[in-house]
Protein backbone atom coordinates (compact mmCIF):
# COMPACT_ATOMS: atom_id res chain seq x y z
CA UNK A 1 0.00 0.00 0.00
CA UNK A 2 1.32 3.31 -0.99
CA UNK A 3 0.28 6.32 1.47
CA UNK A 4 -0.24 9.68 0.33
CA UNK A 5 2.03 12.71 0.23
CA UNK A 6 4.61 13.92 -1.38
CA UNK A 7 7.03 11.88 0.81
CA UNK A 8 5.26 8.87 0.32
CA UNK A 9 8.24 7.09 -0.56
CA UNK A 10 10.57 8.10 2.29
CA UNK A 11 11.43 5.99 4.77
CA UNK A 12 12.90 2.41 6.44
CA UNK A 13 12.65 -0.60 4.58
CA UNK A 14 13.65 -3.87 5.58
CA UNK A 15 16.13 -6.34 2.53
CA UNK A 16 14.25 -9.90 3.47
CA UNK A 17 15.63 -12.92 2.87
CA UNK A 18 14.01 -15.63 1.71
CA UNK A 19 14.45 -19.03 3.99
CA UNK A 20 14.84 -22.48 2.62
CA UNK A 21 14.93 -25.58 3.57
CA UNK A 22 18.08 -27.83 3.87
CA UNK A 23 18.74 -30.99 1.65
CA UNK A 24 16.34 -29.29 -1.35
CA UNK A 25 16.96 -25.92 -0.98
CA UNK A 26 12.90 -24.91 -1.47
CA UNK A 27 11.57 -22.15 -0.11
CA UNK A 28 9.81 -22.24 3.21
CA UNK A 29 6.89 -20.24 2.30
CA UNK A 30 5.38 -19.83 6.00
CA UNK A 31 8.75 -18.77 7.44
CA UNK A 32 9.26 -16.21 4.52
CA UNK A 33 6.01 -14.97 5.78
CA UNK A 34 6.96 -14.86 9.59
CA UNK A 35 10.25 -13.42 9.03
CA UNK A 36 8.57 -10.65 6.54
CA UNK A 37 6.15 -10.03 9.43
CA UNK A 38 8.46 -9.87 12.31
CA UNK A 39 10.72 -7.43 10.76
CA UNK A 40 8.16 -5.11 8.45
CA UNK A 41 5.10 -4.94 10.70
CA UNK A 42 6.63 -2.30 13.47
CA UNK A 43 6.47 0.99 13.74
CA UNK A 44 7.97 3.12 11.95
CA UNK A 45 9.18 1.20 9.22
CA UNK A 46 7.77 2.24 5.59
CA UNK A 47 8.15 -0.59 3.56
CA UNK A 48 9.87 -4.03 2.26
CA UNK A 49 12.35 -4.34 -0.31
CA UNK A 50 11.91 -8.40 -1.27
CA UNK A 51 13.56 -10.34 -4.13
CA UNK A 52 16.76 -7.88 -4.05
CA UNK A 53 20.23 -9.32 -3.36
CA UNK A 54 19.57 -10.07 0.58
CA UNK A 55 16.73 -12.52 -1.23
CA UNK A 56 19.05 -14.41 -3.42
CA UNK A 57 17.25 -12.89 -6.81
CA UNK A 58 20.28 -14.38 -8.50
CA UNK A 59 19.07 -17.32 -7.84
CA UNK A 60 15.56 -18.28 -8.01
CA UNK A 61 13.41 -18.60 -10.56
CA UNK A 62 10.85 -16.67 -12.32
CA UNK A 63 7.94 -18.67 -10.45
CA UNK A 64 9.80 -18.32 -7.32
CA UNK A 65 10.26 -14.33 -7.27
CA UNK A 66 5.98 -14.38 -8.11
CA UNK A 67 5.55 -16.74 -4.94
CA UNK A 68 7.89 -14.23 -2.69
CA UNK A 69 5.72 -11.04 -4.01
CA UNK A 70 2.20 -12.70 -3.65
CA UNK A 71 3.42 -13.82 0.10
CA UNK A 72 4.98 -10.39 0.73
CA UNK A 73 1.20 -8.76 -0.10
CA UNK A 74 -0.69 -11.30 1.65
CA UNK A 75 1.50 -10.70 4.84
CA UNK A 76 2.12 -7.23 5.05
CA UNK A 77 0.39 -5.50 1.50
CA UNK A 78 -2.12 -3.82 3.09
CA UNK A 79 -0.24 -1.50 5.50
CA UNK A 80 3.60 -1.13 3.68
CA UNK A 81 4.84 -0.33 0.76
CA UNK A 82 5.60 -3.52 -1.63
CA UNK A 83 9.22 -3.33 -3.32
CA UNK A 84 10.03 -6.35 -5.58
CA UNK A 85 13.33 -6.48 -6.53
CA UNK A 86 13.44 -6.62 -10.67
CA UNK A 87 16.75 -9.26 -11.56
CA UNK A 88 17.80 -10.78 -14.99
CA UNK A 89 20.69 -10.25 -17.43
CA UNK A 90 18.61 -9.61 -19.99
CA UNK A 91 15.94 -6.52 -20.30
CA UNK A 92 13.11 -8.70 -22.08
CA UNK A 93 13.26 -11.72 -19.28
CA UNK A 94 13.32 -8.83 -16.61
CA UNK A 95 10.61 -7.39 -18.33
CA UNK A 96 8.50 -10.27 -17.95
CA UNK A 97 9.49 -10.14 -13.93
CA UNK A 98 8.69 -6.90 -13.69
CA UNK A 99 5.02 -7.81 -15.00
CA UNK A 100 4.42 -10.38 -13.03
CA UNK A 101 5.33 -8.59 -10.03
CA UNK A 102 2.73 -5.96 -10.47
CA UNK A 103 0.13 -8.80 -11.34
CA UNK A 104 0.94 -10.70 -7.84
CA UNK A 105 0.43 -6.79 -6.06
CA UNK A 106 3.94 -5.42 -5.75
CA UNK A 107 3.40 -1.46 -5.72
CA UNK A 108 6.50 -1.06 -6.96
CA UNK A 109 9.50 -2.07 -8.32
CA UNK A 110 13.64 -2.15 -8.07
CA UNK A 111 15.29 -2.00 -11.04
CA UNK A 112 18.97 -4.61 -10.32
CA UNK A 113 21.55 -4.11 -13.18
CA UNK A 114 22.99 -6.89 -15.07
CA UNK A 115 25.81 -8.61 -13.66
CA UNK A 116 27.01 -8.25 -17.39
CA UNK A 117 27.14 -4.44 -16.83
CA UNK A 118 30.29 -4.96 -14.49
CA UNK A 119 32.22 -5.83 -17.56
CA UNK A 120 30.45 -2.83 -19.72
CA UNK A 121 27.94 -0.18 -19.28
CA UNK A 122 27.33 2.87 -21.25
CA UNK A 123 24.17 5.03 -20.76
CA UNK A 124 22.19 4.02 -24.05
CA UNK A 125 22.82 0.54 -21.81
CA UNK A 126 21.56 1.19 -19.10
CA UNK A 127 18.76 3.75 -20.58
CA UNK A 128 17.78 0.84 -22.70
CA UNK A 129 17.92 -1.75 -19.95
CA UNK A 130 15.44 0.45 -17.85
CA UNK A 131 13.04 1.56 -20.13
CA UNK A 132 12.61 -2.04 -21.83
CA UNK A 133 11.65 -3.32 -18.27
CA UNK A 134 9.20 0.15 -17.56
CA UNK A 135 7.44 -0.07 -20.78
CA UNK A 136 6.22 -3.55 -19.85
CA UNK A 137 4.30 -1.78 -16.35
CA UNK A 138 3.51 1.66 -17.39
CA UNK A 139 3.30 4.32 -14.48
CA UNK A 140 4.80 1.64 -11.97
CA UNK A 141 7.01 3.50 -9.39
CA UNK A 142 10.35 2.83 -10.31
CA UNK A 143 13.65 2.44 -7.34
CA UNK A 144 17.05 2.59 -8.84
CA UNK A 145 20.07 0.83 -8.06
CA UNK A 146 23.06 2.16 -7.36
CA UNK A 147 25.73 -0.58 -7.54
CA UNK A 148 28.97 -1.04 -5.43
CA UNK A 149 31.69 1.13 -6.30
CA UNK A 150 33.77 -2.18 -6.43
CA UNK A 151 31.53 -3.73 -9.20
CA UNK A 152 33.00 -2.82 -12.18
CA UNK A 153 31.63 -0.38 -14.42
CA UNK A 154 27.82 -1.52 -12.93
CA UNK A 155 28.04 1.74 -10.91
CA UNK A 156 26.80 4.31 -12.50
CA UNK A 157 28.86 7.59 -13.75
CA UNK A 158 27.35 10.60 -12.82
CA UNK A 159 25.86 11.17 -16.69
CA UNK A 160 24.37 7.75 -16.88
CA UNK A 161 22.56 8.53 -13.51
CA UNK A 162 21.38 11.79 -14.28
CA UNK A 163 20.20 10.37 -17.76
CA UNK A 164 17.97 8.05 -15.37
CA UNK A 165 16.72 10.47 -13.26
CA UNK A 166 14.54 11.84 -16.30
CA UNK A 167 12.64 8.63 -16.45
CA UNK A 168 9.56 10.08 -15.11
CA UNK A 169 8.29 6.96 -13.20
CA UNK A 170 11.64 6.95 -11.17
CA UNK A 171 10.73 7.62 -7.68
CA UNK A 172 13.05 6.29 -5.24
CA UNK A 173 17.05 5.44 -5.24
CA UNK A 174 18.80 2.61 -3.04
CA UNK A 175 22.29 4.38 -2.91
CA UNK A 176 24.75 0.73 -2.28
CA UNK A 177 27.82 2.14 -3.34
CA UNK A 178 29.28 1.69 -0.33
CA UNK A 179 31.11 4.91 -0.64
CA UNK A 180 30.35 7.99 1.41
CA UNK A 181 31.97 10.32 -1.09
CA UNK A 182 30.32 8.78 -4.05
CA UNK A 183 27.35 8.43 -1.90
CA UNK A 184 26.64 12.21 -1.36
CA UNK A 185 27.92 12.99 -4.99
CA UNK A 186 25.24 10.84 -6.11
CA UNK A 187 23.62 12.62 -3.20
CA UNK A 188 23.51 15.82 -4.78
CA UNK A 189 22.84 15.15 -8.57
CA UNK A 190 19.51 13.81 -7.26
CA UNK A 191 18.37 16.05 -4.55
CA UNK A 192 19.48 18.86 -8.06
CA UNK A 193 17.64 17.44 -10.64
CA UNK A 194 14.53 15.42 -8.60
CA UNK A 195 14.18 16.63 -5.33
CA UNK A 196 10.77 14.37 -5.37
CA UNK A 197 13.10 11.16 -5.95
CA UNK A 198 13.73 9.56 -1.84
CA UNK A 199 17.29 9.27 -2.24
CA UNK A 200 17.87 6.52 0.57
CA UNK A 201 21.37 5.88 2.34
CA UNK A 202 21.83 1.90 2.11
CA UNK A 203 25.43 1.04 3.27
CA UNK A 204 24.57 -1.14 6.60
CA UNK A 205 28.18 -0.86 7.82
CA UNK A 206 28.11 2.99 7.09
CA UNK A 207 24.73 4.19 7.49
CA UNK A 208 25.29 7.16 10.08
CA UNK A 209 27.66 9.05 7.60
CA UNK A 210 25.36 8.78 4.82
CA UNK A 211 22.47 9.89 6.93
CA UNK A 212 24.09 12.82 8.23
CA UNK A 213 25.01 14.15 5.06
CA UNK A 214 20.85 13.74 4.10
CA UNK A 215 18.84 10.74 3.55
CA UNK A 216 15.30 10.27 2.55
CA UNK A 217 15.74 6.40 4.10
CA UNK A 218 17.15 3.28 3.69
CA UNK A 219 16.60 -0.28 2.15
CA UNK A 220 18.94 -2.37 4.46
CA UNK A 221 18.91 -5.57 4.94
CA UNK A 222 20.32 -5.19 8.88
CA UNK A 223 16.74 -3.79 9.30
CA UNK A 224 15.97 -7.71 9.16
CA UNK A 225 17.77 -7.97 12.11
CA UNK A 226 17.83 -5.10 14.16
CA UNK A 227 14.52 -2.92 12.53
CA UNK A 228 13.92 -1.17 15.55
CA UNK A 229 17.43 0.30 15.90
CA UNK A 230 17.44 1.46 12.36
CA UNK A 231 14.32 2.91 12.57
CA UNK A 232 15.71 4.79 15.93
CA UNK A 233 19.05 6.09 14.34
CA UNK A 234 17.17 7.39 11.02
CA UNK A 235 14.70 9.48 13.60
CA UNK A 236 18.16 10.65 15.79
CA UNK A 237 19.76 11.57 12.85
CA UNK A 238 16.97 13.63 11.34
CA UNK A 239 16.53 15.28 14.89
CA UNK A 240 19.88 16.12 14.88
CA UNK A 241 20.44 14.06 18.14
CA UNK A 242 23.88 12.79 17.28
CA UNK A 243 24.49 11.55 20.74
CA UNK A 244 21.74 9.10 20.22
CA UNK A 245 22.93 8.83 16.45
CA UNK A 246 26.76 7.69 17.52
CA UNK A 247 25.39 5.15 20.44
CA UNK A 248 22.54 3.70 17.97
CA UNK A 249 25.95 3.52 15.56
CA UNK A 250 27.87 1.96 18.16
CA UNK A 251 25.63 -0.55 18.91
CA UNK A 252 25.12 -1.63 15.18
CA UNK A 253 28.46 -1.42 13.64
CA UNK A 254 29.88 -4.76 15.13
CA UNK A 255 27.26 -6.54 13.64
CA UNK A 256 27.21 -4.93 10.67
CA UNK A 257 31.07 -5.15 10.06
CA UNK A 258 30.36 -8.96 10.83
CA UNK A 259 28.03 -9.27 8.39
CA UNK A 260 29.47 -7.04 5.28
CA UNK A 261 32.45 -6.18 5.91
CA UNK A 262 34.62 -9.28 7.14
CA UNK A 263 36.21 -11.27 4.24
CA UNK A 264 35.58 -12.88 1.85
CA UNK A 265 33.10 -10.55 0.33
CA UNK A 266 29.82 -11.78 -0.93
CA UNK A 267 28.86 -13.77 2.16
CA UNK A 268 26.17 -11.00 3.19
CA UNK A 269 22.84 -13.33 2.89
CA UNK A 270 24.43 -16.26 4.04
CA UNK A 271 25.45 -14.52 7.56
CA UNK A 272 22.43 -12.55 7.82
CA UNK A 273 20.66 -16.26 7.53
CA UNK A 274 22.61 -17.32 9.86
CA UNK A 275 21.96 -14.70 12.31
CA UNK A 276 18.09 -14.51 12.06
CA UNK A 277 18.35 -18.45 12.75
CA UNK A 278 20.53 -17.86 15.89
CA UNK A 279 18.29 -15.37 16.92
CA UNK A 280 15.07 -17.47 16.11
CA UNK A 281 13.64 -15.65 13.71
CA UNK A 282 14.01 -18.44 10.94
CA UNK A 283 14.18 -22.00 11.70
CA UNK A 284 17.19 -22.93 9.00
CA UNK A 285 19.86 -21.13 7.66
CA UNK A 286 19.96 -22.79 4.38
CA UNK A 287 21.44 -20.74 1.38
CA UNK A 288 21.76 -21.95 -2.33
CA UNK A 289 24.95 -23.02 -3.95
CA UNK A 290 27.18 -21.38 -4.93
CA UNK A 291 27.37 -20.08 -1.87
CA UNK A 292 28.63 -22.70 1.25
CA UNK A 293 26.52 -22.58 4.62
CA UNK A 294 28.89 -20.63 7.49
CA UNK A 295 30.50 -22.88 9.51
CA UNK A 296 33.53 -22.71 11.95
CA UNK A 297 35.22 -19.71 12.39
CA UNK A 298 32.63 -17.25 10.64
CA UNK A 299 30.09 -18.67 12.86
CA UNK A 300 32.47 -18.11 16.04
CA UNK A 301 32.61 -14.57 14.40
CA UNK A 302 29.27 -14.00 14.25
CA UNK A 303 28.13 -15.22 17.10
CA UNK A 304 30.29 -12.83 19.23
CA UNK A 305 29.62 -9.65 16.67
CA UNK A 306 25.82 -10.88 17.76
CA UNK A 307 26.73 -10.74 21.63
CA UNK A 308 28.40 -7.56 21.43
CA UNK A 309 25.26 -6.06 19.69
CA UNK A 310 23.52 -7.04 22.68
CA UNK A 311 21.08 -10.18 20.69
Amino acid sequence: MIPDGANRFHGIYPSTVLPMRSGNFAPDWEAYARHTAHCVLRPGIAGVLMNGHAGENFVLSRAEKRRAVEVTVATVGASRIVVAGVNAEGSLEAAEEAREAREAGADAIMIFLPNGFALAQTTEMALLHHTTIMRAVPGMPVFLFAAHHGAGRMAFTPETFEALLDLPDVVGVKEGGWEVDRYDALRRICKAKRPDVAFCASGDEHLLACMVHGSDGSLVSLADILPDEIVALDAAVRAGDLPTARALHDRLEPLAEAIYGAPPAGRATARLKFCLAETGVIPDPAVRPPQPPVTGPEAAMLRAALRETGL
